[in-house]
Formats: structure tokens, C-alpha cells, sequence
């Protein structure tokens, strides 16, 4: 029988047989299980487990910016991701407002089409434009809405082959335990049936709201909100999502200078709260949202308040909270012992602008220091480093290459000291430093200097080393610095950033290196584009990749693949083809600056030094996979390449002949990343012609590829090897890290002084720079 009202309620031709199928089959398939009520979610993260959500549609979000209507592209998105989620095994409550906005479309519509009609049958002069609404009562609009808003709703959600029942509500609806048990019974009977309850507020009777009758700490239905949350608790919901028409809770009103939004909120913050006026529509406001919220959370279900009004993110604002990403403001019972991740960048900046205006040599004494405490303790970050490879090793999910990036050893330590006391050095003169003089006019001189770029993100996967590395070249940068680093490594990265702060409070920057050790995913990172100035990813391709896609508003330096080329010309050198083809690959296989495709030029096949470099490859244990061409050369052929673009960073390498020079240089073009590449040739013609024709960040003649490395380079260290056309290309030392701004010293010098009727000229002229620092000024 309530199947049968079901199916004439929502209007949809329902197959009792498939509708059915879907309710037996749904609890095998479901991969979400239910959990036990009582307490919220402590992270963002968790709310990937909840199981049952009510989603609440704030006015502001429902209707059209006239107050007339429906906004339906905007409910259509809702509708779309609400269906996805309930089609993934989710049980899915709807709590919505738009009942009197539709019912006063409706009636404005119908009082002006009655007025002129009147008017064209009594007097059958044209009289429209004297025609004036009357003032619309709520309860009337709520009456004549509500049927077409849940109409549009069923519309809507059979388009995804989702079932969805009307149920409306007041405030009795809670008090009378008798009703209440009946909703509640109702409410579960429609959620195991897999259909979607659309859930409102009875404006057509209800009373108008009573201020303060909460009762017995009981929130009373005074709006949808507080609706939504006696709902979500009634229900035993995991989730509540409420949208409104900001993008969440601000510390202050939206708009006003120093409103910050607000990531994560505790029961505790409410006195650091400053709320403004309420939304256009709808009788609640953030207060109301606030309080409801608290309410829900004080119940066991989580709390996430977000703009649902955004065309940037209606589209996937819903699926994007249910997956844990940073989105308008989470409501935790549970505070974290430390910052947030906003925090440490506002603590690293405010800090990072004091390390900047210290004097060189303090900026260098800093590094000096750091590079004592990695030989002085480590013995502590030794046995740091090895219960993370212990814990590696006993995991088992880590390949062989992410090991041995894991490991740290002495020598390893005392090649990292000596790499920072070469930062130091550079330190010197970096920040501050002159590019460019020229007197404009007489007493007005323009200068461009060397400043820090901002605050950096530097994200890195299983690699301790870069911590030292990219905190040193920060330093002599004036950079405040964000480091994310993967959890592999956890044990070593607290260690190594203790020690780098130990350095840091010699001059009173402490705060300028800061490690991110909360549960930030890396995309939500990559959305602080107002705090954060560059990126820079240490990993995988599959890493930066991702990054760079995620990094909507901030630049990103590095390269996503190292497909390194090594080509053996016919004029080349035997001795230098097997060493440079041998530390190419094998001295370090895992590393971006490894061969990843030996190209031959097509006279050495069957020679000798052919022989031989097949012989050094096998000996190294080498895994060789043929390229198209090559393997038309050979009976038995080794495995032919999937593809000519791949970075293996393993004991593998692509093979594939060439017919010249330029033939290489337009394979590389083609099939190449940019990264590093490589002549093996004793003809200088045709290696001249080979470093000028191939547009990659590194091009070497007669080298190994394994030199492109900051370290070698004698930039100290690196933070990178970028392959971008703008900005720092190559191994990216100290001087990648360094922007510049225009200083002009005048004395009351105005444009209009070298207008026509001033009095002034211009001179232009370029002034010697030297190697002064800003405000060194020479007598010139």
C-alpha cells in the first residue's frame, strides 16, 4: 500500500519489479557501513564514511535574485549530486526553503493576468502600466508553492531514476512524542526504500517563530535551519550539510576588511564571532546557522556550512564536502593541540619578512648552524630515520627506488652539511641585491633589486634530504616556507625541522620554517592562493601532476616527468659511451635526472662498441625495451616499448636508432620532457649543432645526465629541476627563489615636472651596479 502511494505521490511511472530489485540488491552492494551514533566526525577526512546526510537548501540558494522563483540551474546541480551520492549507498534527506518564493511567482503571475483582464473588460482602455501588486501574505505563497516546488523536485530526481517523497512539518511535529515517533518511523520507511525524502517547514500554518522558547536544551523549529538540525539528530544522521550564501562562517562579517573565513570551528570559538545582517531571504541568518549547527554537532552528527550559490563549485560543492576537501567551514568537537595550516602560513610570513631584513651574515650564521646540527645530532636523526624504514620495510607498499630515497646515512648528512655551508656562501649576496641602476632624471634614481618571492609550499614525498636542503636555500633567500612531507618520513621530517627552528632562534625567526603536520590533503594546500606565493613539488610525475592541476591560482615550479635522453652519436668515443651511458643509468636509476631512452645512431649497430654497450647494460642488470625501429633490426628482440615516453626510475631503459643527429634532436622534441639530454660525440660541429637546436632545460655534451643537480652545479642545493619557459628552467638553486621589485629615490619629483610645461628632462641614464646592495649607493 505505501509503495503504491509512493509511486502516485512522486508521479513516476514506477516498475514495481526493478524498484524492488533495487531495494533487495542495495545492502549487498553498499560499500558503507553503518556506524555507531553518538559522536560527530573529528576530521574533514571522516566524512568520507558518513552513511546517512541531510543536505539543507538555504533560501538564498533556492530562489532567483529577484525573490521570485526558483533558481534551477543552480537546484538542478544540488538535485544531480544528491541522486549520485544516493545512488552510491548513501541514505540522503533533503530540508528545503523556496515553498513562498515559488508560491509568489505563481500568485504575482496570477494576480496580473486576473488585473488585466478586469481592466480590458470594464474599461477597454489600456491602463497596465497603473496595475500594482498588493503586498503578498507568506502562508498564502507557501500554500500555493509547495506543490509546484516538490512537482520540480520529482522531475528533477527522475532523471536519475531516484524516487523522492513530500514531507512537511512544524514545530508540534517535535514536541508531541507521539508525532514525533511517527515522522521518525516514516522517515526511516522512506530511507529504506532508497528514496529521497524532501523535507519543509508547513509555512501554510505555522506560527510565527517565538523568540527564546528553546526549552530544556531542546533547539525549537524556528527556520529551516534549526529544522535540519532537530532532523539531523532525530535521525541519527552522520552529516549535515547546510548551504547557504556565503562561503561559510567568517570571524566577522563578509566583506568587511578583516573578515577571515573560518576553516574549522569548536563549541568554544562562539565569543571570537562578530555576526552580521542576515542573508536577502529567509528569516534565519549565520547566528541561526551557528547555533543550529552547534546544536547538531552537540547531538553526534557533523556539521559542514558552505556557499551553495558559487557557480565556481555549486556543481560538485556537496560531493566535494562528502569527500573531505577543504570547503566552507567544518564544525569538530575536538581541537587540535597546534595551528592550523592557515596559521603556520600567517606564523611563517609575518616571520619570513623578519628573516629577510636581517643582515647577510645572520642569514648565513642561521645555515652555518644548521649544517653543524646535521653532523652534531646525527645519531638522533639516524634513529628517527630508522623507525621510519623499519616501518617502511614492515608496510611492504613502498618500491625499492622510494627506499632507498627514504634512507639517510652518515655520508649522506656530512654531503647535506657540506651542500648548505655552499648556501651560505651564496647568501652572501642574494637578498637586496642591485640588477639595475639608472638615473631617470637629476636626484632621481631608479634601482631593481633581488626581494624573496613570499611564502613557499614545497611539497615531497619520501625524501627527508630535501627538508635541510629546501629550508637552507629559503633561508638565504629571505623565503617563509611551508613544508608538507609525505608520511613515510614522518619521524625524520620532525627531527630535521626541530633542528632547522633550533637554527632559525639564533636571530628570532623561529617561526619562518613551518612543517604541516595535520591531516591537510595536498589539494586542499594547493588552494590557499592568497597565502601561499609558490609551489614546489618533490616527487613522482604522478605528484606533480596532480599538483599542478589542484594549484588553481598559484604557480607551480618543477617538471612532471624526467624522460632523459642520452644519444650516441657515430663519432662518439667508446671509453665515454660506457662510462656515461653506465652513471647515466645505473648510478642512480630512481632519480629525474636518470637515462630513460638511449638513442644510437644507426652505423654502430653491430660494432663493437654496439657489443659493448649491450654487454655493460646486461651486467648492470639493466631491463632493455626495444623502440619500433630497433626491433626491425632483430631476429629476437628484447621487449618492445609500450611507449617511447616513459620515466621508468628503475633498471630499465628504452632503446632506438636514429639516422643522424637532427633526427635525435626531433626524436627527443617529440618523445622528451625537456628535463636533461645528452650528446655523446667527439665531432664539435655536430655537438655545437646539438646544444643549439634541442630545447631542453639541461643540454650536455659529452657528460653524464646525472649533472643536472643543483649540488653539481655549485648552487649548494636545489629545490627543484623546473622545465617550465618562464621563471627559473634547470636545477633551481638560490637564484630561482629570488624576485625583484623597482626602488626610485626622488626629491618631490612629480610627472608633471616633465610634462611640456615643466621645467625637468629625462636622462636615462644606466648607472654601474657593482656588487652593492640596495641603499649601498656609490657616488655616482
Amino acid at each position: 500500500m505505501l509503495l503504491q502511494k509512493l509511486s502516485l505521490c512522486s508521479r513516476i511511472p514506477l516498475d514495481p519489479q526493478r524498484h524492488l530489485c533495487r531495494l533487495l540488491t542495495r545492502p549487498l552492494t553498499q560499500a558503507l557501513q553503518s556506524r555507531a551514533h553518538g559522536s560527530s566526525f573529528a576530521h574533514r577526512g571522516e566524512l568520507r564514511q558518513a552513511k546517512r546526510i541531510v543536505v539543507k537548501l538555504g533560501s538564498a540558494v533556492v530562489t532567483r535574485g529577484d525573490e521570485c522563483g526558483l533558481a534551477l540551474g543552480r537546484l538542478a546541480s544540488i538535485v544531480e549530486q544528491v541522486a549520485m551520492l544516493q545512488n552510491q549507498g548513501r541514505e540522503m534527506m533533503i530540508v528545503t526553503s523556496g515553498a513562498v518564493a515559488f508560491g509568489k511567482q505563481r500568485l504575482r503571475h496570477e494576480i496580473l493576468l486576473s488585473q488585466s483582464v478586469r481592466q480590458a473588460l470594464h474599461s477597454g482602455h489600456n491602463q497596465l502600466k497603473d496595475m500594482s501588486l498588493p503586498v503578498l501574505e507568506a502562508r498564502a505563497c507557501a500554500a500555493a508553492g509547495q506543490s509546484g516546488l516538490m512537482a520540480l523536485y520529482e522531475a528533477m530526481f527522475t532523471q536519475y531514476s531516484t524516487c523522492t517523497a513530500q514531507v512537511l512539518v512544524t514545530n508540534l511535529d517535535f514536541h508531541d512524542d507521539q508525532k514525533r515517533q511517527n515522522l521518525n518511523s516514516t522517515l526511516q520507511e522512506l530511507l529504506r526504500m532508497n528514496i529521497v525524502p524532501i523535507i519543509n517547514t508547513n509555512d501554510a500554518v505555522v506560527p510565527p517563530p517565538e523568540p527564546n522558547s528553546d526549552l530544556q536544551g531542546v533547539i525549537s523549529i524556528k527556520d529551516n535551519d534549526s529544522l535540519a538540525a532537530r532532523l539531523a539528530v532525530e535521525m541519527k544522521a552522520d552529516l549535515l550539510i547546510a548551504l547557504s550564501d556565503v562561503e561559510g562562517l567568517y570571524n566577522s562579517p563578509p566583506g568587511t576588511d578583516d573578515a577571515k573565513l573560518i576553516d574549522i570551528f569548536y563549541p568554544g570559538d562562539q565569543q571570537s564571532i562578530t555576526y552580521g545582517t542576515k542573508s536577502r531571504v529567509g528569516i534565519g541568518g549565520m547566528e541561526a546557522k551557528v547555533k543550529a549547527a552547534l546544536w547538531a554537532l552537540q547531538g553526534g552528527t557533523s556539521v559542514v556550512i558552505a556557499n551553495g550559490t558559487n557557480p565556481k563549485v555549486t556543481g560538485h560543492v556537496i560531493t566535494d564536502i562528502v569527500e573531505g576537501k577543504k570547503v566552507g567551514t567544518f564544525f569538530s568537537e575536538i581541537k587540535p593541540a597546534g595551528p592550523s595550516v592557515e596559521q603556520q602560513t600567517e606564523m611563517a610570513r609575518s616571520s619570513g619578512r623578519t628573516l629577510a631584513s636581517l643582515h647577510p651574515d645572520q642569514r648565513s650564521e642561521i645555515i652555518c648552524h644548521l649544517a653543524d646540527l646535521l653532523t652534531e645530532r646525527k645519531e638522533e636523526i639516524l634513529a628517527a630515520n630508522k623507525t621510519d624504514m623499519d616501518l617502511a620495510v614492515s608496510a611492504g607498499h613502498l618500491p625499492s627506488a622510494m627506499i632507498k630515497r627514504l634512507s639517510l646515512s652518515p655520508a649522506k648528512l656530512n654531503s647535506l652539511a657540506i651542500g648548505l655551508r655552499q648556501i651560505a656562501v651564496s647568501a652572501q649576496d642574494s637578498v637586496g641585491r642591485v640588477l639595475r641602476r639608472t638615473r631617470v632624471a637629476h636626484n632621481l634614481e631608479l634601482e631593481q633589486i633581488t626581494v624573496p618571492i613570499g611564502v613557499l609550499l614545497v611539497i615531497f614525498e619520501a625524501r627527508p634530504d630535501c627538508l635541510p636542503q629546501v629550508s637552507a636555500l629559503s633561508i638565504a633567500s629571505g623565503n617563509a616556507l611551508l613544508l608538507k612531507g609525505g608520511k613515510e618520513a614522518s619521524n625524520t621530517n620532525r627531527v630535521l625541522h626541530q633542528l632547522t627552528q633550533e637554527a632559525l632562534s639564533l636571530h628570532g625567526v623561529t617561526q619562518a620554517v613551518q612543517l604541516v603536520s595535520t591531516r591537510e590533503e595536498v589539494e586542499d594546500l594547493c588552494r590557499l592562493d592568497k597565502m601561499i606565493d609558490l609551489i614546489i613539488p618533490r616527487g613522482s610525475s604522478q605528484l606533480v601532476r596532480d599538483i599542478q592541476r589542484a594549484a588553481k591560482g598559484i604557480p607551480v615550479l618543477g617538471h612532471s616527468e624526467g624522460i632523459c635522453h642520452v644519444y650516441v652519436d657515430a663519432d662518439a668515443s667508446v671509453d665515454k659511451v660506457i662510462k656515461i651511458v653506465r652513471d647515466s643509468k645505473c648510478d642512480y636509476p630512481a632519480a629525474c635526472n636518470a637515462m630513460e631512452t638511449l638513442l644510437i645512431h644507426q652505423d654502430i649497430l653491430r660494432t663493437p662498441l654496439f657489443d659493448q654497450i649491450i654487454d655493460m647494460l646486461r651486467t648492470e642488470r639493466v631491463k632493455i625495451h626495444a623502440g619500433p625501429r630497433f626491433a626491425s633490426y632483430l631476429t629476437f628482440s628484447p621487449s618492445e616499448a609500450k611507449s617511447l615516453r616513459t620515466e621508468y626510475g628503475d633498471l630499465e631503459c628504452c632503446m632506438e636508432v636514429v639516422d643522424s643527429m637532427q633526427e635525435a634532436v626531433d626524436h627527443i622534441h617529440k618523445y622528451g620532457s625537456s628535463h636533461t639530454d645528452v650528446i655523446i660525440t667527439e665531432s664539435e660541429e655536430t655537438a655545437e649543432q646539438f646544444l643549439q637546436q634541442l630545447d631542453s632545460a639541461c643540454v650536455f655534451w659529452n657528460a653524464s645526465s646525472r649533472f643536472a643537480d643543483g649540488y653539481r652545479f655549485g648552487l649548494g642545493a636545489e629545490v627543484g629541476i623546473s622545465t617550465a619557459r618562464i621563471h627559473a628552467r634547470g636545477p633551481v638553486g638560490l637564484e630561482g627563489l629570488l624576485t625583484t621589485k623597482w626602488v626610485l629615490r626622488g626629491d618631490g619629483h612629480t610627472a608633471a615636472d616633465f610634462s611640456e610645461l615643466g621645467n625637468m628632462k629625462y636622462l636615462h641614464e644606466n648607472l654601474p651596479v657593482g656588487q652593492t646592495l640596495a641603499g649601498q649607493r656609490d657616488s655616482n
